[in-house]
């Protein structure tokens, strides 16, 4: 059994539903689509108190199992206007399931801002926040620590989600307790502050009871055994997600000074020092740790601890993504000057793929040229002081593009394009564009198959494939970078679950789960007033062919919406990849 809990911030009123079984089982982005259409949120003011904002914890949370204990954040999204789930790492979700704890809703607003506090005890505490407002999040962390002691994980609303700036997500503690692991995309963290909830703490405690726990414990020592033994897998445990800025750069899809290159250096006559393999090699010689889980139980151990020259720590993590948007996008060259500036954003708690777009488009702009740090950091300073400067450019890329008339804003549903051009890695490209999330690889990832002279239908089953996949991946509480792991073994997956909770799924359940979640976010954005002409690319990406291989978008909107058409089609139509 778990407790889901129904909060309302006004009155502090409590409603808690017991679940079993299945209703355990289905959570994550599947639950956020299922409660958000059942409430016909699809037509509120994003950030009124009537937009609730949902934690969701996986089945297996409070557990070991190998990264299986990530949060889902969902709501409706100020920046898009759409469906919104965002979900991270760390321990929050580890200690909800401790708590036998399934997840929350949070309803309305507080009068006043609030710490919700959930005790071991099975209590659930609202305490004054004012000791903590304005603080970036490692000084805020620091010091709810100090007062609810050092076991226990937090969620919190940084200085930019305190006045609704949209590049706001929400943090959550890692295993060290650094509030470094973000639900980061769509302003998640803006509807956590119009909420007036400054953080989250919850108790930690001990692994939940499980129907049959002597087979979860085996299951868990089996599934790190396979991780362990996958190529694909360990590459992240060896250099992280950065790897992958190694392959976009040599593939030339590397997003590079506002997207106008797909390449910053020809890796045949220079040295590229904003990739995986440079950095990782300087962060090991530092004393760095490329190796880092940022949950409890994962062997896949993809994050890091970056070092400066003389091996102090200078921020945790470094990712690809960040890499791609506030690195090589904005005209970085230099990991440790990316790393200052990562360190920074995490402080203010905003999603750095947002913020790097932003970034980039102000230098489009003419307000500075690609690569200055010093701009980027006063900007960020702005951002943090909550300045009319600073609150306009936290309100994200598609804005900020609009306010100074730039023409070139890599966005989809006003959501900043993630770091891969769909000129090149065109199946990524596809999921962008079509999924309800806003322009959000974590949709649908497929950025190493080539797809020169390949037809639409082809490309728009392998999206789809990748798509099913990881709503129900998303939904299980799981991370991706597992994926190549789980899907070829969902009897495992499932049979796991079953003696977690009782039930007797197969292994059908699992694409019926993202079938399910994909048609319900569709029907969500249908509701907002999404159509055809939301799903289509900036036109700089129809126009403006790509260095250094010379490509421009070939799909347009009206080509490839009809894509989940499919799911109401024979499971033989969508074919994987």
């Amino acid at each position: 059994m778990r407790k889901y809990h129904e909060i309302y911030l006004n009155d502090h009123r409590i409603e808690t539903t017991a679940l079993e079984g299945e209703a355990i089982i289905r959570a994550g982005r599947y639950l956020i689509a299922r409660t958000l259409l059942a409430n016909d949120i699809a037509a509120v003011d994003p950030l009124s108190p009537d937009n609730p904002l949902i934690f969701s914890a996986g089945p297996l949370a409070g557990t070991s199992f190998s990264n299986a204990n990530r949060t889902s954040v969902g709501c409706k999204s100020p920046l898009t206007g759409g469906i919104k789930e965002a979900n991270g790492g760390g321990t929050f979700s580890y200690a909800l399931g401790q708590l036998e704890t399934a997840g929350f809703t949070l309803h309305g607003a507080a009068d006043d801002w609030t710490v919700i506090h959930f005790k071991k005890d099975g209590s659930i505490v609202f305490d004054s926040a004012q000791p903590y407002l304005g603080l970036g999040n490692f000084d805020c962390a620091a010091q709810l620590h100090e007062k609810y002691g050092q076991k226990v994980s937090l969620a919190i609303c940084g200085p930019v989600g305190e006045y609704q700036g949209l590049l706001a997500g929400i943090a959550f503690s890692d295993i060290d307790r650094r509030p470094s692991r973000l639900a980061a995309r769509g302003g998640v963290g803006a509807v956590m502050g119009r909420k007036k909830v400054k953080a989250i703490v919850v108790d930690m405690d001990k692994i939940p009871p499980l129907v049959d726990r002597k087979t979860v414990m085996k299951s868990t020592g089996i599934y790190a055994k396979k991780l362990r033994e996958s190529d694909a897998v360990m590459t992240y445990n060896k250099i992280g997600t950065m790897n992958m800025a190694d392959y976009t750069n040599y593939m030339g899809g590397l997003p590079v000074r506002n997207f106008t290159s797909g390449q910053q250096v020809d890796i045949n006559q220079e040295t590229f020092k904003m990739g995986g393999d440079y950095i990782t090699e300087l962060n090991n010689a530092r004393g760095g740790n490329q190796s880092h889980a940022c949950m409890p139980g994962c062997v896949i151990q993809c994050s890091n601890i970056y070092a400066d020259v003389d091996g102090n720590e200078v921020v945790s993590p470094v990712e690809y993504e960040t890499l791609g948007l506030l690195g090589t996008n904005c005209g970085l060259t230099d990991p440790d000057d990316l790393a200052a500036l990562n360190y920074i954003a995490n402080d203010l708690g905003v999603d750095t793929i947002e913020t790097g777009a932003m970034l980039a488009v102000l230098m489009e702009a003419g307000l500075a040229e690609f690569g200055d740090i010093a701009f980027m950091a006063e900007a960020l300073g702005q951002i943090r002081l909550g300045s009319e400067t600073g609150r306009l450019y936290a309100q994200g890329t598609a804005r900020v593009g609009e306010h100074f008339q730039v023409q070139r804003v890599p966005v989809i549903k006003k959501q900043a394009i993630s770091a891969y051009d769909p000129r090149v890695i065109e199946i990524t490209g596809i999921t962008m564009m079509v999924t309800a999330q806003g322009a959000d690889h974590t949709a649908g990832n497929v950025p190493r198959m080539e797809t020169a002279g390949k037809e639409l239908d082809e490309l728009m089953a392998a999206s789809l494939s990748a798509q099913m996949t990881n709503a129900a991946v998303d939904s299980l509480g799981l991370c991706v970078f597992g994926n190549s792991v789980t899907k070829p073994n969902l009897d495992f997956i499932l049979d796991t679950l079953n003696s977690a909770h009782g039930t007797h799924l197969t292994v059908d359940f699992f694409d019926q789960l993202g079938r399910d979640t994909l048609l319900m976010e569709r029907e969500f954005n249908r509701r907002a007033g999404f159509a055809v002409a939301d799903d289509e690319l900036p036109e700089f990406f129809y126009t403006e062919p790509l260095y250094p291989k010379n490509r421009v978008a070939r799909f347009h909107a009206p080509d490839v919406y009809p894509i989940y058409d499919r799911l109401a089609a024979k499971p033989e139509d969508v074919t994987g990849y």
